[in-house]
């Protein structure tokens, strides 16, 4: 078996508390934190090619055992400081999130933090089961993962032979548990599943859900990334544009990791995003926790700070906040604006195990 590690088991220093400032943090290049996405699970029902390859993460692959992931309440105090300091979004991601057990308990505790808005990324196939519970417990926002239209090609890719009805029933659940703007991610490869575009972008028009092209990344050490399979944004726009006329619109809020186009007929919106192509480190306000309590402060990041043991040790709120806090402060990356032949060798922690 091929074993590629999703994460270090090394990890880098904590600050001393009496490092950091009390007050908004902004990292060494003047960005703040406003965005934290927590991973609750490094276990996926599918095996996505360009996230999960099943050569890697195949039925023997050692998965995190249950006693190193974080409980809920971690989660929660983790959060909780996040917020004090300025995040306004949590995203809740995995591999699959529904794959954590009693996941509604967790989406309750979050939703009591105040000012803050509470999402999850899914693949979908569990919506129409646990869609209303989310709801009930809280959850503002459902984002669902979809690569294809064409149901032979989606099972190819997703390597689980899981059809694109069961996630078009997912979507239709939410849209009935009451959320509403749901929006549909497409991770877009040249050569694969390109041929997707325009029907992804028709099937979605007058729906009332927003169809998201995320360019192919180099994330992780597995999916076999080549500059040559990334099919720009802006030729996304072009392919859509000829069928359906697109004018760019104003991003919601700074720092939107989407750029964002309507149909000129009123048939809605689309995104998309350029992490390759159009690098948008400059305005990144994200940082992720692992599902094992490491924070990490890029998508394209070699470690991680560990705050798992600061957790289990005993420190209190003020210890915590102030690893929290310097971590950020320390923080300094530009990985997509840097990116070359050479950079995309590098080791790097799989999506599986921070989120996307």
């Amino acid at each position: 078996m091929k074993v590629i590690p999703i994460h270090n088991t090394a990890s880098l220093p904590l600050p001393e508390p009496a490092s950091v400032q009390d007050g908004p943090l902004f990292d060494r290049r003047g960005r703040n934190v406003r965005d934290l996405r927590i991973s609750v699970t490094d276990r996926c029902n599918f095996r996505c090619v360009y996230c999960m390859p099943r050569e890697v993460f195949d039925k023997d692959y050692p998965f995190l055992p249950r006693t190193q992931l974080l409980s809920f309440e971690e989660i929660y105090r983790v959060a909780r400081l996040f917020v004090e300091r300025g995040v306004r979004k949590i995203r809740i991601t995995g591999g699959e999130p529904l794959l954590r057990k009693d996941i509604e308990r967790l989406i309750g505790m979050l939703a009591k933090l105040d000012d803050v808005e509470i999402t999850l990324t899914t693949n979908g196939v569990l919506l129409p089961k646990l869609a209303q519970t989310l709801r009930d417990a809280g959850l503002h926002r459902v984002t669902v993962s979809l690569d294809a239209l064409d149901d032979r090609l989606f099972r190819s890719m997703n390597d689980a032979d899981y059809p694109v009805a069961r996630v078009l029933e997912g979507i239709a659940a939410a849209r009935s548990a009451g959320f509403e703007a749901i929006k549909v991610n497409m991770v877009v490869k040249r050569g694969s599943n390109d041929q997707d575009i325009v029907p992804m972008a028709r099937h979605f028009r007058n729906s009332g859900h927003i169809l998201r092209f995320i360019e192919f990344m180099d994330v992780g050490a597995s999916n076999g990334w080549k500059m040559d399979e990334v099919l720009p944004s802006r030729e996304v726009i072009e392919r859509i544009g000829t069928h359906f006329p697109l004018e760019p619109i104003d991003p919601n809020y700074e720092g939107e990791v989407a750029e964002r186009w309507r149909y000129r007929d009123g048939g809605g919106e689309i995104g998309v995003i350029s992490s390759v192509t159009q690098a948008f480190c400059s305005t990144c306000t994200r940082i992720r926790l692992s599902t094992e309590g490491k924070l990490y402060t890029c998508l394209f990041a070699q470690q991680g700070h560990d705050l798992r043991d600061l957790l289990r040790s005993g420190a209190d709120d003020r210890r915590l906040d102030a690893a929290i806090a310097g971590v950020w402060a320390q923080r300094d990356d530009r990985y997509s604006e840097i990116r070359t032949a050479a950079t995309t060798s590098r080791p790097k922690i799989e999506m599986s195990y921070i989120g996307g």
